[in-house]
Order: C-alpha cells, then structure tokens, then sequence
C-alpha cells in the first residue's frame, strides 16, 4: 500500500489539528499518504467544482457538500462532528475576576457593541464560519 498515491482530503480550516493527527495514524497504519488541503469551506468547494483532485471533503456546514452531491456526483455528505460558534477577545477587553482574564456569554454583546471594539470573522458565503458569525449577528439586531 506504501506506493498507493495519497488519499486527497481538502478540510474547512477549523479541522487542521484534528485531520493532521488523522492523517499521520492513517499513514503509520496502512503505508498511504494523505495529502491535506485546507481553507474556507465555500472556496474548497469551488476548486473542486473547477476539477481539484479531492477525494474526501470535510466541511463546516451542510450547504457544500450537498452542492457537490447534487451537481457534481459526489456522494450525500454524512454528519461526523459537530461545531459551535465562539468568540474569542483580545485580553484588553476581558474583565478581571481574582487575577485571571475572565467574560460571560451574557457580557459579549455588550462588548462587541462598544465603539472602540473592532470585530472580525470569516467571509460569509465562503467559510461556514462566517455564516454563523452573521447569523448571531442578525439575532443581536432583533435584541
């Protein structure tokens, strides 16, 4: 099997550590190489629909993966893992509690709303990220 050409994987970004740790095991258990591509989920699978030799798509969402299955005859994706949005802040922006960098869940919006903070996410539309990120927004803007 060592001579088998690489099994072709292109993965949403967010599964690197996990897919680099899969791939390593795959190889050392059967001799084939895995070659890892990975970026945002909506630009993999446009590089896919132009012809990227990818054998396995992991992705952040569903959209994509039924894209390819519907128009270009890859098999109906299957749910592996789940993903949760999560925000992350700069450590000038935490509250301390008993020394240690601290924020709740209920003090996000409140801190993204401040006029100092700047935010950033992913491109909706190209990365499932983003479309999550955006989809909290539009909930913050009915609150």
């Amino acid at each position: 099997m060592a001579d088998a050409l690489p099994v072709q994987v292109y993965a949403a970004g967010s599964l690197r550590e996990a897919f680099v740790e899969i791939a390593r095991d795959h190889q050392a258990l059967s001799g084939q190489a895995v070659a890892l591509t990975f970026g945002a989920s909506g630009l993999l699978r446009e590089r896919i629909e132009q012809g990227a030799p990818a054998q396995v798509f992991a992705c952040a969402d569903m959209a994509h993966p039924h894209r390819l299955a519907d128009r270009s005859g890859w098999l109906p994706p299957v749910v592996f893992t789940r993903n949760t949005l999560c925000a992350l802040i700069g450590e000038n922006l935490s509250t301390h509690f008993s020394g240690h960098l601290h924020t709740t869940p209920d003090a996000l919006l409140a801190t993204l709303l401040r006029p100092e903070v700047r935010v950033g996410t992913s491109t909706p539309g190209a990365d499932p990220s983003g479309d999550y990120a955006w989809a909290f927004f539009r909930r913050a803007e009915a609150v």
